[in-house]
């Protein structure tokens, strides 16, 4: 049978490409190489039999932010999303921390020297117009809600450290700030990552940072669910090294980095566009850690509890070295660690009494070097005696990322550098960045725009241009 539509790779980008093209009446079938779906939103056991570890992704904070996941029915398909009580919290050396609520007002409540009011006035116009600054964010370049999105390109196109400099009198509310826009991978001295602070900032406030119940896993599952429900079919299992050896279809959506596309392509890629694509970059690594824990940890900020999610690295200053130092190529003493501590609100993730945490850092693209000590030290900095609660770990390098996952491209998790020039062009210059110069053959990865985060918008922006240009 002659298929309307193939999707190489089911991570939440394929299977949402998938989706929306099945949604609009087309046969698809998606290819996964590996025997689980999920790309990097998969769960496993990676410690102790019993305990639930998210294998890259972990905390959904564009999940239901996103303009098209969150019209899917996916709770009928076993997602459960659990809002922790706190979106994150920013731990500092004094035992306190900067608790960050999902209510604008009380976060703004427990700033200090002033800050309140100056927090309010930048963060609650944004969030009171949520769904249409996500729509224009999590989308290609172009003019939805162009009032909206000049007033908050002012800001958003500064450095975070710029921006917390200039709006905010606290040390603290900088370093805050600073954490969430480390979320980048890009140095914090560079322009446009003010955008991604606040962007993050809004999504917390607006929907939370939800974990799956159960983990990760439970999200592309749902969405496979969804998508056979509608008639799309799914093989795992199957590697696909070439475009050639696919069966016939009018479209190929490819959720893979550009790397492999130029792989997979082989003499149907056009040499000058071939060379263009090769000269995408791809930004820093990641070092995780997997730990079985025998109690929570033991914050000396016991707010800290409540929080799904914890910034480490205390001051802007600090957090903008380590952020600078992955990117240039050193690896750094005080690394900026994001840690996710699921148990505190799923305990189906591990035995009875029992916890689990995750955390990672930046290292410099396809680093070798151990971070376990250095990661492990941050923890216990702000959460004296953690070592004491550790059974087991498991420690994931930036080429064991990549060997779970290829486009992990030297444990690079966003799909390639994040830096301004290159989410405005995203692969590459185009008016319509999913569609290749290949007839019939669209990239759908998050090495489209909008890049990094667990939200399909790159799958179903190149499912709408397959539309447009080869379903018609």
């Amino acid at each position: 049978m002659t298929l309307d539509a193939i999707v190489v790779g089911a991570g939440p980008n394929g299977l949402a490409g998938a989706i929306a093209l099945a949604q609009a009446g087309h046969s698809v079938r998606v290819y996964e190489r590996d025997a689980t779906i999920g790309g990097s939103t998969r769960s496993a056991e990676l410690t102790l039999p019993g305990y639930t570890h998210d294998v890259c992704a972990a905390v959904h904070a564009l999940a239901l932010a996103s303009p098209f996941l969150r019209t899917l029915p996916l709770a009928q398909y076993g997602l459960d999303l659990i809002q922790p009580p706190v979106p994150f919290a920013h731990p500092f050396d004094d035992g306190t921390a900067i608790i960050v609520r999902r209510s604008v007002a009380e976060t703004a409540a427990s700033l200090g020297s002033g800050d309140a009011k100056r927090y309010r006035k930048h963060v609650e116009p944004l969030v009171q117009r949520a769904d249409d600054l996500m729509e224009a964010l999590l989308g290609p370049i172009g003019l939805r809600h162009p009032m909206l999105m000049a007033r908050f390109s002012i800001d958003a196109g500064l450095s975070a450290e710029v921006y917390a400099k200039w709006n905010f009198a606290d040390e603290r509310t900088r370093a805050m700030f600073g954490g969430v826009a480390a979320h980048s991978i890009v140095p914090l001295d560079k322009i446009g990552t003010a955008g991604y602070g606040l962007g993050l900032l809004v999504s917390a406030h607006a929907y939370g940072w939800p974990i799956a119940r159960g983990g990760s896993q439970h999200l592309p599952n749902a969405m496979a669910s969804y998508l056979r429900s509608l008639g799309g079919e799914i093989v795992t299992g199957e590697s696909i090294e070439s475009l050639d050896a696919l069966p016939h279809a009018r479209a190929v959506l490819c959720d893979v980095t550009p790397r492999s596309l130029l792989r997979m392509a082989g003499d149907k890629m056009p040499a000058r566009y071939g060379r263009r694509l090769a000269k995408y970059r791809y930004g820093p690594g990641v070092f995780k850690i997997d730990w079985a824990l025998n109690s929570p940890v033991p914050w000396r900020d016991p707010a800290c509890t409540e929080a799904g999610t914890l910034h480490l690295g205390g001051s802007m200053r600090e957090l903008a070295i380590s952020e600078r130092d992955a990117w240039d190529g050193r690896v750094t003493d005080n690394p900026f660690v994001l840690v996710v501590q699921p148990t505190c609100f799923d305990a189906s993730r591990a035995p009875a009494g029992k916890h689990t945490l995750w955390a990672y850092c930046h290292v410099p693209h396809g680093s070798t070097t151990d971070m376990t000590e250095r990661i492990e030290r941050q923890i216990e900095r702000f959460a004296p005696g953690f070592h004491d609660c550790i059974e087991a770990r498991n420690v994931l390098f930036p080429a064991d990322l990549e060997r779970r996952n290829p486009n992990l491209v030297g444990g690079d998790i966003a799909g390639g550098a994040g830096d301004f020039p290159q989410m405005l062009i995203r692969p590459l210059l185009s008016l319509d960045p999913y569609a290749t110069v290949m007839k019939g053959v669209y990239l759908c990865s998050s090495s489209t725009s909008p890049g990094i985060g667990v939200h399909g918008m790159c799958g179903y922006y190149a499912a709408r241009s397959a539309l447009k240009h080869s379903l018609r």
